[in-house]
């Protein structure tokens, strides 16, 4: 009779052997296991310092050039009347303005028609675009024009749907006022050169609208346009727009009010932003530097190592970092980060001693050198331009933390397929053992049934023989 099971036969628990067994095999996985948990941490930190190491070498890269040295501040002694912005390129200056006027867009306003009643009558209404005199009695030099056909049926309401889908230049709203409507033109740019006129054509519809021209003297309803009119310096300028660009090099003045006295302007070096980012190439190198001292150190309170602790590469970074923060530059007064008040601290962080800062800041030039002096020589170049290149290298993709990504990758997956041996290995083992507990089943099943038939035989004959 056939074994269907291992241990029928025999009544050993062979499954619980050859599990055991085969375990036995499996021992070298968990080593390979925690060193793989190993490894994959590693890995996650050698990523986590590429970033950092970028971030780095981008605050650094700021300092190493102009950009970050030249952001000018600009004040106004009544920004609510004059508003005022400066770019990099605008010079140190004050000066004073007086805003004489501001500017304003045309608008023309017709008649107070019945509401939601039609024009009555077809016709063009044309829209020309031009410059409007300063003359008591204002003449109009016209640039293009558009006209608008207007239908019997139309209502205000409609004409102006079909004056703002022209994109004429101007735009069209209805104005309410009880039981009339006004149909108000405005142009939709400021100053006298976006002035326009409106043509309507002799029909009783549309010139019941009652349109005016500033020409027209008394009649006229709506407001004619004007230039913004300043006086800088005394030295009187005028502007289309309230919005004057580069009237003093890379300034912005935004004109907000008529002014009865000067309004005192001032453009200097932005110190406050020299600090942030000066700040930020310290916050960078902080954080990179906790990440290192934290994945290197040995805590003996409760003796656990960091998950680079003895790492030789990356002792090696971590080194090299604080000393280059530690080294000097040639090319200004000041020689080392320290002498500005960036002073390391016994942990290799960095710490901003702000009131000695803000007095280096008074020496900017000597401040910026400190940073951007180009040597031709990494060890005394800049703190910017050593620090920026430095990064860069790391980074690269030959650098120094891409190839420890990628040997740490390489040992994940030789940790792999040391794993899959190991396993492939045991499953063999499982097999044979197995067969050959199988078999040693059999033949003890075999043995055992030959055992009871002697001993049944032996029985029977010593019965017969009483």
């Amino acid at each position: 009779m056939a074994i269907s099971a291992a241990g029928v036969g025999s009544g050993l628990d062979v499954q619980s052997i050859v599990s055991q067994l085969v375990a036995i095999e499996k021992q070298p996985l968990k080593q390979l296991q925690t060193k793989a948990t190993s490894f994959q941490t590693q890995l996650s930190l050698y990523s986590k310092i590429k970033s950092q190491a970028s971030t780095l070498g981008d605050a650094a890269a700021l300092l190493a050039g102009s950009s970050g040295w030249n952001a000018q501040k600009a004040t106004s002694s009544n920004a609510t009347a004059v508003g005022v912005t400066a770019s990099s390129s605008a010079a140190n200056s004050a000066f004073s303005v007086e805003v004489q006027q501001l500017a304003r867009a045309q608008s023309s306003a017709s008649l107070g028609v019945a509401k939601d009643v039609a024009a009555g009558a077809a016709g063009d209404l044309k829209i020309e675009l031009g410059t409007w005199s300063e003359d008591a009695i204002p003449t109009f030099s016209p640039g293009s024009s558009v006209s608008v056909t207007i239908a019997a049926t139309d209502t205000v309401g409609d004409i102006a749907s079909k004056i703002n889908a022209s994109n004429a230049g101007v735009v069209a709203t209805v104005l309410r006022d009880g039981t009339n409507e006004r149909l108000v033109v405005k142009s939709t740019a400021t100053g006298m050169s976006s002035g326009f006129r409106l043509n309507t054509p002799a029909d009783t519809g549309l010139s019941g609208l009652g349109f005016t021209n500033p020409s027209d003297g008394a009649s006229f309803v709506g407001q004619t346009a004007l230039d913004a009119k300043v006086k800088i310096n005394g030295v009187a300028v005028a502007s289309a727009t309230n919005k004057m660009t580069d009237v003093v090099p890379g300034v912005t003045l935004q004109l907000n009010q008529v002014t009865t006295s000067a309004v005192d302007v001032s453009v200097a070096n932005d110190q406050d932003a020299i600090q942030k980012n000066i700040q930020g190439f310290v916050d960078a190198y902080n954080v990179l530097n906790s990440t290192l001292g934290d994945a290197t150190k040995y805590t003996a309170a409760t003796k656990t190592a960091g998950a680079l602790q003895g790492d030789a590469t990356t002792l090696g970074l971590q080194n090299a970092l604080r000393s280059m923060m530690g080294s000097t530059s040639s090319g200004s007064t000041f020689s080392y980060l320290s002498d500005v008040g960036i002073e390391r601290q016994t942990d290799g962080s960095l710490k901003i001693n702000t009131t000695k800062l803000t007095s280096s800041q008074q020496d900017l030039s000597n401040l910026k050198n400190l940073f951007t002096s180009d040597n031709g020589n990494t060890s005394t170049n800049g703190f910017g331009l050593k620090v920026r290149d430095f990064s860069r290298g790391l980074v690269a993709f030959d650098g120094l933390v891409s190839n420890k990504s990628t040997a740490i990758q390489g040992s994940i997956t030789r940790n792999s397929k040391d794993q899959e041996r190991v396993n492939e290995r045991a499953t063999r083992v499982e097999s044979q053992l197995l067969k050959q507990y199988t078999a040693l089943d059999s033949k003890m099943a075999q043995m055992n049934g030959l055992s009871s038939y002697v001993t049944a035989q032996l029985a029977q004959w010593n019965k017969s023989s009483s």
